[in-house]
C-alpha cells in the first residue's frame, strides 16, 4: 500500500499493478484511487463514461487477445491508457498471451488487475511481479482497526472505551466494509452524544452470522438444546442456508480443537491468534468456549459435523435434518 501510495505522490508509475486478497474495502479504496490517478485530468469523465483512454472488464469470459489489442492502442490526446480488469481468474489459470506480453507492454499503457485470490506460481503472477506491482490486501489486525475506528470517531468528536470497543469489534468482524457500514450506522444513532456506550453498540450494531454461530455453540457446550435451536430457527429465519450453518458450526469446532491444544502448551495468545486464524481480541472468549469441550468431545463433534455434511452434499439426507441432528446430539 506503501508503493502506491508513494507512486500517487510521485506521479511515478508502473506498467502493471496486481491488487489482491480478502479485504475488499481496501482493496476497492486502493482500485479507485491508483485508476484515478492514472487517469488524471480524465478521471472526472468515469462518471458519465466519456473517457476514451479507459477501458474496464470484468469476470472470467475476458479474451486476452482483446486486452492486448487495446493495450497496443495508442491514447487519444492523454499520456496513457489504463486497462482496468477484475475477477478475470487470470492469475488462477494459463494465460500465457497476456502473460507473455505484459513484459513488453506498449509503454503508455497502464494495465490494473484486482483479483480475490492468485496462485504465485502462475505465469501471470510471475509476469505482473516482474514487470510491475504487486499488493496484498489481508485482513487487517486489531490494532489498525481499532487505530482506524478511533479516527473517525473524533473527527466526529467522538469517544469510546476499551471495552465498548471490543463489544463493537465482537459485532462486526474484522471485515472493513462491514465496520464502515456498522459505524455509519452506530454515528447516526449517536448523533447527539459525545461518548458511545454498549447501549448504543447493543441497540443498532448488527450482529454477524458468525457471533450466532459461537452463540449457538456457548449453547452446545452449556446443554441449553432449546436455546441453540432457537438461534438456528433464527437463522434459517434470515435465509442463512443449512449446510452453510453447519459448515460454520464445524469451522468454529476447528477453531476450539486448535485452541484447546494450545492452551495445554501454554502459548500466548497473539501466538494463538496466528495459528487458529482468529483476531487477537476474540482469543480470550474463544479459550473460554474450548473449557466447555474435552478434546475427544471436539474431536467426536468434527467427524460427526464432516459426516453429516457428506450425507447432505450426497443427497442422503436433507440439509435442515442434518443441522438438528448435530444440534440435538451434542447439546443434550
Amino acid at each position: 500500500m506503501k508503493k502506491i501510495d508513494e507512486d500517487i505522490r510521485t506521479g511515478s508509475f508502473c506498467q502493471v499493478y496486481l491488487l489482491y486478497g480478502e479485504e475488499n474495502y481496501l482493496k476497492k479504496q486502493y482500485r479507485n484511487k491508483l485508476r484515478n490517478a492514472l487517469i488524471g485530468e480524465d478521471a472526472g469523465a468515469l462518471q458519465t463514461g466519456d473517457s476514451m483512454n479507459y477501458n474496464a472488464f470484468e469476470g472470467r469470459d475476458i479474451d486476452p487477445h482483446a486486452l492486448i489489442d487495446l493495450a497496443e492502442t495508442l491514447p487519444f490526446f492523454a499520456d496513457r491508457r489504463v486497462i482496468l480488469v477484475e475477477s478475470s481468474g487470470f492469475f488462477r489459470s494459463a494465460c500465457e498471451p497476456l502473460a507473455e506480453y505484459l513484459p513488453q507492454c506498449a509503454p503508455t499503457t497502464h494495465f490494473l488487475f484486482v483479483e480475490d485470490e492468485v496462485d504465485k506460481r502462475s505465469k501471470m503472477y510471475k509476469a505482473v511481479q516482474k514487470a510491475g506491482c504487486v499488493v496484498e490486501f489481508s485482513k487487517q489486525k486489531e490494532e489498525l482497526l481499532t487505530r482506524w475506528i478511533l479516527t473517525r470517531l473524533k473527527k466526529e468528536g467522538k469517544k469510546i472505551t476499551p471495552s465498548v470497543m471490543t463489544l463493537f469489534l465482537d459485532k462486526t468482524g474484522t471485515d472493513m466494509g462491514n465496520i464502515d457500514r456498522e459505524l455509519e450506522k452506530l454515528l447516526s444513532y449517536t448523533m447527539d452524544k459525545d461518548v458511545i456506550e454498549a447501549a448504543d453498540v447493543q441497540a443498532i450494531v448488527t450482529e454477524q452470522t458468525t457471533n450466532r454461530i459461537f452463540e449457538m455453540v456457548n449453547a452446545i457446550a452449556e446443554h441449553r438444546q432449546k436455546k441453540a435451536l432457537n438461534l438456528y430457527y433464527d437463522l434459517l429465519n434470515v435465509r442463512e442456508e443449512p449446510l452453510d450453518i453447519l459448515s460454520l458450526i464445524i469451522r468454529q469446532f476447528r477453531i476450539l480443537l486448535s485452541i484447546r491444544d494450545m492452551m495445554g502448551k501454554g502459548i500466548d495468545q497473539k501466538t494463538m491468534a496466528a495459528k487458529a486464524g482468529i483476531p487477537e481480541f476474540a482469543v480470550k472468549r474463544n479459550m473460554g468456549q474450548a473449557k466447555g469441550f474435552s478434546m475427544e468431545k471436539i474431536r467426536e463433534a468434527l467427524s460427526e459435523g464432516a459426516e453429516l455434511e457428506e450425507a447432505v452434499k450426497t443427497g442422503r439426507m436433507a440439509d435442515r435434518m442434518a443441522v438438528e441432528i448435530f444440534l440435538l446430539r451434542y447439546s443434550c
